[in-house]
């Protein structure tokens, strides 16, 4: 099992290193949600039935993750289980300058404006970005163009 998750870790990391990018500002933040995420992935991977995708399931955590870990106080907690040691926040997203822009200009959207839109980008359906936030397709539809509004006023 543990080579199949770190298997499944290293073919979706993308996903993880977007959804960190886009809720943490500083670099020792991103790590520490990256941990965090993959630590709930690797919770939740016996679980994992397949009724979804793959790259669906894991952004429903991560992206859980990433607002939950805005709500919870910190506490120190000691857990039984340890991660694969090969699992890390090693590789750097190679991003352009256009992308920079792109990801501050995200950061000034709401939680759950940025879960919309991140799926969005993953070129997610407006069906499965309703299952993954649990919005109908309408209303994925109508936030996707506020949020699009908004961005190209940041941006300009």
């Amino acid at each position: 099992m543990e080579q199949a998750f770190l298997l499944d870790i290293q073919n979706n990391q993308n996903i993880i290193y977007k959804v960190c990018n886009l809720y943490r500002d500083s670099r020792e933040d991103q790590e520490d949600l990256f941990q965090e995420i993959v630590y709930q992935l690797w919770k939740a991977y016996p679980s994992f039935k397949g009724e979804s995708k793959l790259s669906t399931w894991m952004y429903r955590i991560a992206l859980n993750t990433a607002i939950a870990a805005y709500r919870k106080p910190k506490v120190d907690i000691s857990y039984p289980k340890e991660l694969p040691d090969q699992v890390q926040y090693t590789t750097e997203l190679n991003s352009s300058e256009n992308e920079e822009r792109l990801f501050c200009a995200l950061r000034i959207l709401t939680d759950a404006e940025k879960a919309v839109i991140s799926l969005y980008l993953e070129d997610f359906s407006y069906q499965e970005i309703a299952a993954i936030t649990g919005l109908t397709e309408g209303n994925v539809g109508v936030r996707l163009n506020r949020i699009k509004t908004k961005l190209k006023e940041r941006l300009n």
